[in-house]
């Protein structure tokens, strides 16, 4: 993926595009402002409505409805319940790409908001509360916004804009192999036309309306890490008698910490592994026979996290083989590196800033452990993912509510900012020599 985009230096990203006349940004200002009551009426309505991975058909339906509406190619069903958007300029030229996530996620909202959710939904065979407690909402309607904004200037543009709406970013869901990105790629949502270059943005705490994102390692790659351990079910008052998983199980939390502490430089690259679910038995007075684990890796090096993924397989059978008990220890990725191309993230800070403003942009931010499956974008074209500061007036980032808790909420005064960096870069992107 990187080598694709060597084909464009630096110097000729920078340049004032020969390609077709430069759009400005008062017009550009200006459009936005135009569609901004739909993008924060579009916004509640999806908060309201919140749908979980891979079941976002009435996302997709509002998503795809409005593009038609614009005059776009519609292809839906890619990826189960996604949604690709093509518009073609008045003339030929490059092709872009920029993408949105649909998905909600099982929480119960806890903001207050007028337009709360009160949805349910099925997870793992049982009833529960959906919320967009992840912002997946304001960026669907940043994307439809932008969509609005750029068909309104297709006399204008030389190349293809081509807008991906994916489900199920949030990883596959049980029974899924593969999560949204992955599938769409694998359904063609790349294809006929290939982007050069796709970017994405994501609301997190942050100042209202900042911008901060990172070259290369970006995002962790996300491993989902499964343990199972098998004793022998006794009497809890006579342990000796079995084989006690749930001894097991806390060597195997304190190995799994103690290893990621001291066999990992911390310094060079950022590494979490955390052990978050542990179920084992029905009765205060038995022991049962057998226990399971779950958990996460967070990791920024692909050879580091194999060796140890290595040495913690090894490491928990010999703590099962140490009481009398067996391990079975698998990981599956959820989400690869969040990998910004040098190169594109370097032409597009002036982009973001152009957008944003001065003081707004920080392209140099540090690495965060958390997730993002736009990385398999990257993996096929080179691609650029930035964080937009969405933190509500008058709270300090540092203590705002977090993506995935029952409180996160946007600010929606981010929502022009979002539609404009969308707006811009496909724009300045097209218009490149």
């Amino acid at each position: 993926m990187r080598r694709l985009f060597a084909a464009f230096p630096l110097t000729l990203l920078l340049a004032a595009g020969t390609a077709q006349a430069q759009v400005d940004t008062a017009s550009v200002d200006a459009a936005v402002q135009r569609v901004l009551p739909e993008v924060v009426a579009w916004r509640r309505d999806f908060h309201q409505h919140p749908e979980l991975g891979f079941a976002e058909t009435r996302s997709a339906g509002v998503i795809a409805d409005h593009l038609r509406s614009l005059g776009l190619e519609v292809r839906t069903g890619v990826g189960k319940t996604g949604v690709i958007g093509i518009l073609r300029g008045a003339r030929p030229g490059h092709v872009v790409a920029l993408r949105a996530d649909m998905d909600a996620l099982p929480v119960q909202e806890a903001t207050g908001l007028d337009f709360a959710s009160t949805a349910t939904g099925t997870y793992m065979g049982n009833t529960v509360p959906v919320a967009h407690a992840c912002g997946h909402d304001m960026h669907m309607a940043m994307l439809m916004g932008a969509a609005e904004v750029l068909a309104g200037m297709k006399d204008r543009i030389a190349g293809t804009i081509v807008f991906v709406f994916q489900p199920a970013e949030e990883g596959a869901p049980p029974g899924e192999p593969k999560g949204g990105a992955a599938l769409m790629i694998a359904e063609g949502a790349l294809n006929d036309p290939k982007p050069e270059a796709i970017f994405g943005l994501h609301v997190v705490p942050g100042r209202p309306g900042s911008i901060f994102y990172r070259p290369e390692g970006f995002m962790a790659a996300s491993d989902r890490v499964d343990i199972r351990l098998t004793g022998k079910q006794t009497h809890g008052a006579w342990p000796w008698r079995g084989v006690d998983v749930i001894a097991v199980a806390g060597q195997v939390v304190e190995t799994v910490n103690t290893l990621t502490a001291r066999t990992v430089d911390p310094t060079t690259t950022p590494t979490v592994f955390t052990i978050a679910t542990i179920n084992a038995g029905v009765r205060y007075n038995i022991i049962p026979d057998s226990a399971t684990l779950s958990g996460t890796l967070r990791t920024f090096d692909t050879a580091q996290r194999d060796a140890l993924v290595a040495r913690a397989g090894t490491a928990i059978d010999h703590v099962a083989e140490a009481y009398g008990a067996t391990a079975e220890f698998g990981v599956k990725q959820n989400a690869a590196l969040v990998f910004n191309d040098p190169g594109l993230s370097a032409w597009l800070a002036p982009v973001l800033t152009e957008a944003a403003g001065e003081g707004a942009v920080n392209p140099a931010t540090p690495p965060t452990t958390v997730a993002e499956d736009f990385s398999y974008f990257q993996q096929v074209i080179p691609g650029v993912f930035y964080h937009l500061g969405a933190s509500p007036d008058g709270v300090d980032p540092a203590t705002s509510a977090p993506n995935h808790s029952p409180e996160f909420s946007p600010n929606e005064k981010v929502l022009p900012v979002g539609v404009k960096t969308h707006v811009l870069t496909a724009l300045r992107f097209l218009e490149r020599s």
